[in-house]
């Protein structure tokens, strides 16, 4: 579907581009958010007639966008969930998860939308994704995913968090004496039955 576009939006044009869209991509998001008009003779000019607003608007929409940057980068993004012995998550954050806790820290709205995350985080760790406030306005942040506020403290310390073979390694070290001592006696008694078996024979 061929389009105009009444707003700058990230790879695919300025404000005032006519560019073509998919069909389902122009009716579920440009159109029904004001994004975009359906290119028709008459809507070309519309626009026209309505360009210096449409453009003192996105003119507006840039400058609040920057008013953000720095509550956004000051956000603390802390993500604690459940994960399993290899750190890996029971479920995943996504960048619904990242919109909706940039609101609740920093009391900026977002849409998932603007959450440059790509995959959804599936494992524990530290994470550099970024939040698009404007298509011209690009802000980096770090998300740490953690099961515990100690792990995300290490996190945020630039510290590593390992699982399975260090636990396997800790448990072993805690094993009782006395247990060990048990594991170890059935190898000196099998050293002490040829002997008995040679004595017989004599």
């Amino acid at each position: 579907m061929k389009v105009i576009l009444t707003e700058k939006i990230t790879k695919l044009g300025n404000i005032g581009d006519t560019v073509e869209v998919k069909t389902g991509f122009a009716r579920n998001f440009l159109l029904p958010n004001g994004k975009a008009m359906r290119w028709t003779r008459e809507n070309v000019a519309l626009f026209e007639a309505k360009k210096a607003e449409l453009i003192a608007r996105e003119t507006a929409a840039k400058k609040d966008a920057e008013s953000h940057v720095d509550a956004v980068k000051a956000a603390k993004l802390y993500m604690i969930r459940q994960a399993g012995d290899t750190g890996q998550l029971y479920g995943s954050v996504s960048s619904r998860d990242i919109a909706r806790m940039l609101k609740d820290v920093a009391n900026v709205n977002v849409s998932s939308a603007q959450v440059l995350l790509g995959s959804p985080i599936k494992s524990i760790g530290a994470f550099d994704t970024q939040v698009a406030l404007h298509p011209d306005v690009i802000v980096p942040v770090k998300v740490y995913v953690a099961q515990t506020q100690d792990e995300i403290e290490a996190l945020v310390a630039g510290k590593v968090l390992t699982f399975g073979t260090k636990k396997v390694e800790e448990e072993a070290e805690e094993k009782p004496a006395e247990e060990v001592k048990a594991e170890e006696k059935p190898a000196e008694e099998a050293k002490a039955e040829p002997a008995e078996t040679e004595a017989t024979a004599e």
